[in-house]
């Protein structure tokens, strides 16, 4: 009998939507590893799940070791709402979701208007963070119902901003137009030693056509008119912030993010914004995993060459690159361009559909074609000797 080959094998999948949670995948995956591949070693990294926040996809990949922390801050109209955040099981490392605090569910589309919204509530979980004892801060910047330029959220570490006539304004999108003068806090109340990382999948602009108000604003409530004046509000704040702190924020990807509160991380936080999917994979070592591996699993509910920015098996694809391990993807639905996945570092993609069916069959078969895709998959794995 020949010696037993032990291969080792990352799993990272994102959740098949509407079917299957990442978790679910990842476990179907590894006892079919396990079945066919005795002795197999196999790390999960349950990337993401469903429509799940940041808090909770970090929180399911630390194993369940971290806890979620309820709270009650001031909501995106300033009345107060129950919120939440993350703490990590190494103690030092909390995170921080913009849409708990100030996010676009929170409002009926009646109440939806960036002119009034506020990013208030998020920076009292910052400070929340801070006082539990977090020595690094991971910020979410997704689901936004603001337009403010992060200024509430500045107010609530201290910062005050003033009009022509020395009056402070209310911390909403409307006052940004109006800023004449921008006041920093005496002493900061985020120390600089803390690390500041904002999650950040989009590269929009802080202000201009493709910026904050004109491509995210629409969906906030905004009409035509208050789209334009919400422009000019952020290139004002963008002014101001230059002037009176010496920091310029115009052009950083990603500044135009939650309502240009990416732009607000860096400028009143010293922040960094990072794609989500990078800060997800480092939480984890994921460097560390795969560098190990021979083989990583990766995929969701639908892929092609179009939609690569921000995909959660792209990132895992381009951080196995680096070690030149074998990425497998295996998607429920597999567009025609696929040759850009390949490009960053797919080995292969396939799909797990076997039939033509409904939409309704095509997702009550989603488990059964998962399975059967990979164990064939897993089956040429073995036989390759």
């Amino acid at each position: 009998m020949g010696e037993q080959i032990m291969r080792r094998y990352v799993i990272a999948p994102d959740s098949f939507k509407g079917t299957m949670s990442s978790i679910e995948i990842c476990d179907l995956i590894e006892g079919i590893i396990l079945e066919l591949d005795p002795g197999a070693k196999v790390d999960k990294v349950p990337v993401a799940d469903g429509g799940e926040g940041l808090v909770d996809a970090f929180l399911s990949m630390s194993g369940g070791k971290g806890r979620r922390i309820e709270t009650r801050v001031t909501g995106p109209l300033f009345a107060p709402v129950d919120s939440f955040f993350g703490m990590l099981d190494d103690g030092d490392t909390a995170i921080v979701e913009m849409a708990a605090a100030a996010g676009l569910p929170m409002l009926t589309k009646e109440q939806r208007n960036p002119e009034k919204t506020t990013s208030v509530g998020v920076g009292e979980l910052l400070l929340q963070a801070v006082e539990a004892g977090a020595k690094k801060i991971v910020i979410g910047l997704g689901g936004s119902a603001t337009n403010d330029g992060g200024i509430g959220m500045a107010h609530a570490l201290g910062y005050r901003f003033l009009d022509s006539a020395g009056t402070e304004l209310s911390p909403v999108g409307g006052s940004l137009a109006k800023i004449a003068r921008i006041v920093p806090p005496s002493e900061k109340a985020i120390p600089d030693s803390i690390v500041i990382e904002a999650a950040c999948d989009v590269n929009n602009l802080m202000y201009g056509k493709k910026g904050a108000a004109y491509i995210f604003g629409p969906q906030k409530g905004a009409d035509p008119e208050m789209v334009e004046a919400l422009d000019q509000g952020l290139m004002n704040l963008a002014d101001r912030l230059e002037q009176d702190l010496g920091i310029n924020v115009r052009h950083i990807p990603g500044g135009g993010a939650a309502g240009g509160l990416g732009a607000g991380v860096v400028a009143f936080l010293g922040g960094t914004l990072r794609p989500g999917i990078e800060l997800l994979l480092d939480a984890v070592h994921f460097d560390e995993l795969v560098s190990q591996a021979d083989y990583v699993f990766t995929g969701e509910g639908r892929m092609d060459g179009q939609s690569l920015s921000g995909k959660t098996p792209v990132g895992v694809a381009m951080r196995a690159k680096r070690f030149n391990v074998p990425v497998i993807g295996v998607v429920g639905s597999l567009g025609k361009e696929v040759e850009p996945l390949y490009e960053v570092g797919f080995t292969t993609v396939v799909s797990t559909i076997r039939d033509l069916a409904s939409l309704d069959e095509t997702l009550r078969n989603a488990r059964i074609d998962l399975i059967t895709m990979v164990r064939t998959l897993v089956r040429l794995i073995v036989a390759k000797k």
